[in-house]
């Protein structure tokens, strides 16, 4: 279905933003981008989707590995015990006990939906573990080569602006007309804020033109 995905300020990467702008989605494929109003006039039938703040591309996980497979991402069940947040380092190696197969593969899953709701849609690998790869592929995670410049970090983070620094060195590439639709939505109000309060503002993220995070 065609869908188009508005907000107060697209900002492609390499281009410039857009106020008030959309981008046009057909299947997996961006087909428009530009101000709202002409790409909803080239596109009369389409469904549209209104997000609040900036739509950028989709995000650059470069702790895929780690996060997949040197984590522990707690079932919101066990949070009264083990907390939310992904558990690494001693607290990780102190559940190496209590790891079968189902729990640790329910951890892959969990995680992997974390770095969605983060904005990501390209993850660094490879991921050499069978379950993990699987589980990658299946999520629709686009892998990229990894580590990043300058090595990772002590201590994975879901949040690529933590190795990115700012969008432009956050994102998986431009968006651009007949690249595919792997795209971000965050309820801030431009560049700025956006590098400064993270990932963590994600409202939706778009993975090959599906919509697979809506916060709102």
């Amino acid at each position: 279905m065609l869908t188009v995905h508005a907000a107060p300020l697209v900002l492609p990467v390499g281009a410039a933003g857009v106020e008030g702008g959309a981008v046009a989605v057909d299947g997996e494929r961006i087909v428009a981008l530009g101000p709202y109003d002409e790409v909803t006039a080239a596109h009369p039938t389409a469904r549209v989707r209104q997000w609040p703040g900036v739509l950028t591309p989709g995000l650059r996980q470069w702790d895929g590995v780690p996060l997949a497979t040197r984590c522990y991402h707690p079932d919101p069940r066990e949070a009264d015990e083990l907390g939310e947040q992904p558990l690494t380092g001693a607290d990780f190696a102190a559940l190496a006990g209590r790891m079968d197969e189902p729990r640790r593969a329910g951890s892959v899953r969990r995680g992997l939906q974390r770095m969605l709701r983060h904005g990501t849609t390209h993850v660094a690998g490879p991921f050499d573990d069978h379950a993990v790869r699987t589980a990658v592929a299946r999520s629709g995670l686009t892998v990229v080569a990894g580590p990043p410049p300058g090595g990772l970090l002590d201590a994975p983070d879901l949040d690529p602006f933590v190795h990115g620094g700012d969008l432009p060195g956050s994102v998986h590439g431009p968006l651009t007309v007949g690249g595919r639709a792997d795209l971000a939505v965050f309820d801030v109000p431009d560049e700025a804020a956006l590098a400064a309060a993270g990932a963590g503002t994600c409202v939706a993220t778009v993975l090959g033109g599906r919509l697979v995070h809506r916060r709102r």
